[in-house]
């Protein structure tokens, strides 16, 4: 069957869903590349539609695609055949316009040293090229600062539930598969934002069924663990110590997770002395773990399987009988449940990493702690609108951020101010890019005046001189209480000139 992530990947831009700010971004970048001819950073979690968005702006400016993967090759080669590609500029190999978009996928993965070519030729070949580059990433800071600074930076955000579930509901309709609306939304909620393992977990389930249920999609998670029970069965209750190590051999899960199931488990079944000698030698398990992420060497995975497989049957004081419900580890689960927390935070201390010129390290641990202090809540109404218009925070981080609910009344109205905040901004920074009608014409009436060549001392004199004429020249029916309210404009029309613009405050102005 054909894989339906690559059936049904977007052929135009339009066709992106879930991140409609980044595609703008992306296709505005593309139509002025002749103007500012930088490369792109397109960066964001796995498959949320990244590589896909730049092949569908391809066909979109009619651009023949390069598209090279830096994990595929050592990185001298890579860095070779993008240099290349993106030095022609003639019109032989071009799209209509003469250009081709040269695509390398998961660039973050560049090495540094000089036998894997490295970062720093990679820098040197994007501020050269002659044609368009868009470098796809996962980890946007495993990037050089070099690189990143050489480049324009585009996120594409997890795809949300409500934008995954119309897709997986037209792949159904278009594939005639019957389904309950309640089996999407556990497929979307399940894949936390990744559009692109939501396609195949709907395709797994898809073809096992006539008519896609919740209860299918739950039976279907359940099948992918029903080995590692099997395992735990016969651990701790049935084989000894080579029967237990045996057993792992089949058991299609990494050391890592396999000590997590184990650790949660044992003590269904196990207690007292023997729970204290298995947990011993969980402990020497996980050392040697920790030495396999210090060192990189691999061959200390069979001391850490040996301790957790062997060591724990060892452990067994007496026979085991009986059903035990074994369970997830509940790591997994804390995991699981904070995963959108952590992106959420990780995106929020990105953006703030930006702006002020720090780490994303300290950006989360000390500055973003600091911002949630003062927004706690929205109490500081105005601070918030502020920080949400200059992070560019939605609802779900400014709930994030001060802790109240993102669907409440109260955030989103500040998120629609902090919107309007930024429009007027735009406006109000763009010195003379913007213009009104009457200002317009004023301006062709001041232009005459400035004909006189009068001082700016003697023009405001004549103002005042006029102003007072008008204001002696009112008719007989007129009040004192109408020279007042003239007087009180004129003390508003101060008040407002002298005010002073914050505007464009970041979070150093909040400290």
């Amino acid at each position: 069957m054909t894989d339906w992530t690559e059936k049904y990947r977007p052929t135009t831009l339009s066709e992106v869903r879930g991140n409609n700010k980044a595609r703008d971004q992306l296709e505005e970048w593309a139509e002025t590349w002749d103007e500012h001819r930088d490369a792109v950073i397109v960066h964001g979690s796995p498959g949320v539609g990244k590589t896909s968005a730049a092949h569908a702006l391809a066909a979109d400016m009619g651009w023949p695609v390069m598209e090279l993967n830096a994990s595929d090759s050592r990185g001298a080669d890579v860095i070779e055949r993008v240099a290349g590609e993106a030095s022609k500029s003639g019109t032989l190999t071009g799209g209509e316009s003469g250009r081709r978009l040269v695509i390398l996928d998961e660039a973050d993965n560049f090495h540094g040293n000089a036998d894997y070519g490295g970062s720093r030729e990679v820098t040197r070949v994007v501020k050269n090229a002659n044609q368009p580059i868009v470098l796809v990433a996962n980890e946007f800071y495993d990037m050089s600062n070099s690189l990143r600074n050489a480049c324009e930076t585009i996120e594409f955000r997890d795809v949300s539930k409500r934008s995954i579930v119309p897709v997986l509901r037209d792949i159904c309709r278009r594939e005639g598969v019957e389904f309950e609306e309640e089996a999407l939304e556990k497929i979307a909620e399940s894949t936390s934002g990744d559009l692109r393992s939501a396609v195949n977990d709907l395709q797994a389930v898809a073809e096992d069924t006539e008519r896609l249920t919740v209860d299918d999609v739950v039976t279907s998670e359940r099948d992918t663990t029903e080995g590692i029970f099997d395992f735990l069965d016969t651990l701790i209750k049935e084989e000894d110590a080579e029967g237990a190590l045996r057993a792992s051999y089949d058991v299609d899960e990494n050391p890592d997770e396999m000590l997590n199931w184990i650790e949660d488990n044992v003590p269904k079944d196990y207690e007292g002395a023997e729970l204290a000698d298995a947990y011993e030698f969980l402990a020497n398990a996980d050392r040697w773990l920790g030495r396999v992420r210090s060192t990189q060497n691999y061959s200390f995975w069979r001391y850490a399987t040996d301790n957790m497989t062997a060591g724990v049957a060892a452990s067994r004081r007496e026979p085991k009988g009986g059903w035990t419900r074994y369970g997830p580890p509940s790591y997994w689960r804390k995991l699981g449940s904070s995963k959108g927390k952590r992106n959420t935070r990780d995106a929020i201390a990105e953006r703030i990493a930006e702006r002020e010129g720090t780490s994303v390290g300290t950006a989360r641990r000390e500055i973003l702690p600091f911002l949630s202090a003062m927004t706690h809540h929205c109490k500081n109404r105005e601070l918030t609108v502020r920080t949400a218009a200059t992070y560019e925070l939605d609802e779900k981080e400014v709930s994030f951020v001060t802790g109240s609910g993102k669907d409440t009344n109260k955030v989103q109205s500040i998120v629609e101010d902090a919107e309007e905040r930024r429009e007027k901004e735009t406006v109000e920074h763009s010195g003379s890019a913007f213009f009104e009608a009457e200002d317009a014409g004023d301006g062709a009436a001041s232009s005459d005046d400035s004909d006189d060549s009068d001082d700016s001392d003697d023009s405001d004199d004549s103002e005042n001189d006029q102003a007072t004429l008008a204001a002696s020249s009112g008719t007989d029916g007129e009040s004192s209480s109408g020279d007042s309210s003239a007087a009180a404009d004129a003390d508003e029309s101060t008040a407002e000139t002298t005010e002073p613009d914050d505007d464009q405050s970041g979070l150093n102005d909040f400290l």
